[in-house]
């Protein structure tokens, strides 16, 4: 017997799914219109080959944006970077280079998406394929530059509010 949520109950979809917790990240692309938005729909797929994958809502600026650009990157946002999440969700942020000018950042080697400063992780990617999410459109990358920093926590979401893990190690 299969069981299907009822539509009309999106609020409690929504609840139930946000009982997952995720990391936050900002997905960029650069190219003559930059852009970024907050995503927290980023997973790792495969380790051979390397792939990640990232959701973008069909009617979201950043869908065509990626698709054109044909490469992206993954800001994983540190456990400061709260602000920076916030920003890149606000819909009346400037568009195209513009809405760079209120974070620090440098273009990406591989990409030139932009590379949010203070990250916790930056994972540059060749878009690889596309596929049929819903709402949504699966975007499917391969890794092609990486970096990590070591130092920091990275920012998490969870039942709709920003969280910090106070990481130690014991032994």
């Amino acid at each position: 017997m299969k069981v299907h949520p009822d539509p009309a109950d999106a609020s409690t979809l929504r609840e139930v799914f946000g009982t997952f917790a995720t990391g936050v990240t900002v997905l960029t692309v650069g190219g003559q219109t930059p852009h970024g938005m907050t995503a927290n729909s980023f997973t790792t797929v495969s380790m051979d080959p390397p792939l990640v994958l990232v959701c973008v809502k069909r009617d979201a600026v950043m869908h065509d944006s990626l698709a054109e650009a044909g490469g992206f990157a993954v800001n994983v946002l540190a456990s400061q970077q709260e602000t920076v999440a916030r920003y890149f969700a606000d819909h009346s942020r400037p568009l195209g280079r513009a809405q760079f000018d209120a974070v620090e950042w440098a273009a990406g080697e591989r990409t030139g998406a932009p590379l949010i400063a203070d990250a916790f992780a930056h994972i540059e990617c060749d878009l690889w394929r596309t596929y049929d999410g819903g709402d949504h459109s699966i975007f499917l990358g391969v890794p092609v530059q990486v970096r990590r920093r070591s130092e920091e926590d990275a920012l998490l979401f969870l039942c709709g509010r920003f969280c910090q893990l106070n990481l130690t190690s014991t032994g």
